[in-house]
């Protein structure tokens, strides 16, 4: 059975727990909670700060004062549906359909709400909350995969757009096993055009993600400043040349 550990979501670093979740999550990948663990442990200070940026932002404002609630726009297959070919929210809708997903499948994992979020206030928790959904968003336009690889350079991106400790620290020790693992797969390459397209893209966290959901997929790639991936294809491709199934994978939202 998963551990269950709560740990609060404050400002203050907890980095022995960060360390032993981590140990957890190196010996069984599929503990999703225990990256939720680390980023709380890790990277509440970048969080707030994350916030106090959103909030000053036209579109931050908007989502606050509106309390929109994306998960319920995501978990609308209808309306994705009927939203138009090659739009982001029907490419949305495929990704999910074809991986088994729904909006939902981080909420239980990531355990933010009011008894673990006791230092975050309301407007707080809602962005929290909006970051973690939008999560297989990002999947999509970025064109990462949901294989170990994938969620590795995703996770770099997000760093860069983030600076989130929590995912520095995964990141790190995720692809050292990695390059331990396959010195000739070019594993670091990958993961650091992941972050530099992170840190060259707009802003993800402040994106108005209702309105970019019926925009042509590539329409929104161009308004955020995306550059496709090509290290991280041909790093994939050689590992699925290798037979290389065991690559570090965690899934973790923004």
């Amino acid at each position: 059975m998963a551990d269950t550990t709560k740990i609060e979501f404050t400002r203050r670093m907890q980095p022995i727990i960060a360390w032993r979740a981590m140990k957890k999550l190196l010996a069984n990948k599929e503990l999703t909670e225990e990256v939720f663990i680390i980023l709380r442990a890790l990277g509440g200070s970048e969080m707030h700060r994350n916030f106090k940026r959103f909030n000053q932002l036209e579109t931050g404002k908007k989502v606050l004062a509106e309390e929109r609630d994306i998960i319920g726009t995501l978990n609308d297959r209808v309306g994705l549906a009927a939203m138009p070919e090659g739009s982001l929210g029907r490419r949305y809708l495929n990704f999910v359909v074809s991986e088994g997903l729904t909006a939902d499948g981080l909420v239980d994992a990531s355990n933010v709400n009011e008894e673990t979020a006791v230092d975050l206030t309301d407007d707080e928790i809602r962005f929290q909350l909006r970051l973690r959904d939008t999560h297989d968003l990002w999947h999509v336009i970025t064109d990462y995969k949901r294989d170990g690889l994938g969620e590795l350079c995703l996770l770099a991106f997000t760093y860069a757009q983030s600076r989130n400790k929590g995912i520095a620290f995964i990141v790190a020790i995720a692809t050292l096993s990695d390059i331990r693992k396959y010195p000739k797969s070019k594993v670091f390459r990958a993961v650091r055009e992941g972050y530099r397209h992170g840190k060259q893209a707009e802003w993800f966290v402040a994106a108005d993600w209702e309105a970019l959901l019926p925009m042509q997929l590539e329409d929104v790639r161009k308004e955020l400043g995306f550059a496709a991936p090509k290290k991280y294809r041909w790093s994939l491709d050689w590992l699925t040349k290798a037979g290389a199934n065991d690559i570090t994978s965690v899934a973790i939202p923004a």
